[in-house]
């Protein structure tokens, strides 16, 4: 190959890798986005917080459940036709949420029409990335992407906040619009795999996975306020139990129904929704599990850092935003560089080292978390954490889909995207519980038998905060007693209460989510030991 026809190669893959590195960016921005500005859409569109809170929830449910379907539907009908066709119907999604009156008209053009499209997107980005580069480049592409919506979350405040402030959450609904368009646009600079024939959907398998998927995500995000198995004060319970126990049995009833059913038509030389061997491939099983210890752990810590720096200290959702910059930045040097500088490395050794920096930085900011701490000490621990992040980015994407033949790359993007959606519910539940539960506790541990706070309110408050102490600021409690008329000493003794209780709650979160990150180093041992391609050694064993 001449040198300019090498260039004009190269130019074009970079094309290719910006755009779904694009398309990945939008799917990852919205949650984020409408996590900051929650208060101002709900003002504006006439409705509550919890309104918008379960818009947020559906869009999750949408994409969980429907993604591994999503992954099947690039099998029926081709890659680069399904994630046009996604582009189309997000695209469609974005511009109805932009111009949305009321809530039902934003959960139709959000949770559910953009929700599809994520859905259509997101295991179309995985294959597509497999049809597009050689199987050497294929870790630096995936690294990429997967550092794109990284990312994304990680400026989702910063984004968020600034048009919150300065014109309306709407635009940023509408730039995705533009962006989609443009994503279109580049498409046809890729290429493609020919769709197989004579595949029809599975649409028992597709009803029994999103029911399954549907119950069970449904199940973890609703636990933080009705509990896990016993039923905080004022929830609902069936049975005696927490509504939350049901619905995640009900979904394993389902999944497992499903994997029946799937299996009984591969038996049968069928069309499946999923081939359910797929999971006893163990470099594709050590790749899925890894992205589901990496995105719970990036939920968990995408939840906490940002009550700390909004909430505790009080700062704004522009400077929330520019204090997570850290993170970002070294996601993107690892996620990148590793590839580049080390393209011969260990996927295992780069995956164990990323959920080791993972586990050092929330150390970090575990022992650095104190009554009076400032902003300025999450910068090394988001420094850390961020490095982890990217240098999982980097090797699992590659790792997931090389474990595969290129066939089966649209179902890995499905299965893959399952994990991560479910990782990400389960962190972000799991944060949030454990925060309040300790929150909780240190709060009426300071407030009983404190001299300034009599013995009537601490069992008063007690009663009434049975079912959590919120995470409040001070100056939101302080506005509170206040209007109690609370005594002046008490309500100073109250302030401080809480202040260290928030610290103790945001703790006990983190070194959770550094237990996580940790353990998840044990369930790494399938990821294989040479880079995908190499002619020493197959990429990833069979079971």
């Amino acid at each position: 190959m001449s040198d300019s026809s090498a260039s004009r190669a190269a130019a074009a893959g970079g094309i290719v890798l910006m755009t779904l590195a694009a398309g990945q960016f939008v799917m990852a921005l919205d949650t984020t986005v409408m996590n900051t500005a929650i208060a101002t859409v709900a003002d504006d569109l006439g409705t509550t917080v919890t309104g918008i809170q379960t818009a947020i929830t559906m869009y999750t449910l949408v994409m969980a459940s429907f993604m591994i379907t999503g992954g099947k539907s690039g099998e029926i009908v081709g890659r680069k036709k399904v994630f046009a066709i996604g582009c189309i119907i997000y695209a469609c999604g974005s511009l109805t949420t932009a111009l949305a009156p009321n809530l039902t008209v934003l959960m139709i053009g959000w949770s559910g029409l953009e929700g599809l499209g994520a859905v259509l997107i997101m295991p179309a980005v995985v294959a597509l990335v497999a049809s597009n580069f050689e199987k050497p480049d294929r870790p630096r592409a995936y690294g990429l992407v997967a550092a794109a919506g990284a990312i994304a979350a990680a400026l989702g405040p910063l984004i968020g906040g600034f048009f919150t402030t300065y014109a309306s959450w709407r635009w940023v609904f509408a730039g995705e619009v533009v962006i989609v368009i443009g994503i279109l646009f580049l498409t046809r600079r890729m290429a493609d795999t020919p769709p197989e024939k004579n595949v029809k959907l599975d649409m028992v398998g597709t009803l029994l996975s999103a029911t399954g998927l549907g119950l069970l995500v449904f199940g973890i995000l609703r636990s933080g306020s009705w509990g896990f198995v016993q039923p905080k004060p004022g929830a609902p319970e069936w049975l005696g139990l927490s509504p939350v126990i049901w619905l995640i049995l009900a979904g394993g009833v389902a999944l497992a129904t499903f994997i029946a059913w799937e299996n009984r038509r591969i038996a049968e030389d069928k069309g499946a929704l999923f081939d359910p061997t797929l999971l006893k491939n163990i470099g594709l099983r050590g790749g899925v599990v890894s992205f589901f210890f990496m995105f719970m752990v990036q939920a968990g810590l995408f939840f906490c850092v940002p009550l700390f720096l909004s909430i505790a200290l009080g700062l704004s959702a522009i400077e929330t935003g520019v204090r997570l910059l850290p993170l970002s930045l070294s996601l993107l040097i690892f996620a990148a560089g590793i590839p580049r500088l080390l393209p011969d490395v260990s996927p295992r050794k780069v995956v164990r080292f990323g959920f080791m920096s993972l586990f050092a930085g929330l150390v970090l900011l575990v022992g650095l978390l104190e009554v009076g701490s400032g902003p300025e000490i999450i910068t090394w621990p988001l420094l850390l954490a961020g490095a982890g992040l990217g240098a999982m980015a980097s090797q699992l994407g590659s790792v997931t889909v090389s474990s595969v033949s290129d066939e089966k790359s649209g179902e890995v993007g499905g299965l893959q995207n399952t994990g991560t959606q479910l990782g990400a519910s389960i962190g972000t539940a799991l944060a949030g519980a454990l925060l309040i539960s300790a929150l909780t506790a240190s709060f009426f541990t300071s407030i009983s038998g404190h001299p300034d706070i009599p013995d009537r309110l601490a069992s008063q408050t007690q009663t009434e905060l049975a079912a959590g102490v919120p995470f409040v600021s001070d100056a939101q409690l302080e506005t509170a007693l206040s209007e109690a008329r609370v005594p002046p000493a008490t309500a100073d003794a109250t302030v401080q209460a809480n202040e260290q209780a928030r610290i103790d709650g945001l703790r006990a979160a983190l070194s959770v989510l550094a237990l996580m990150a940790l353990s998840a180093i044990a369930f790494t041992g399938g990821i294989p030991t040479v880079q995908p391609g190499s002619e020493s050694k197959p990429s990833a064993a069979p079971a």
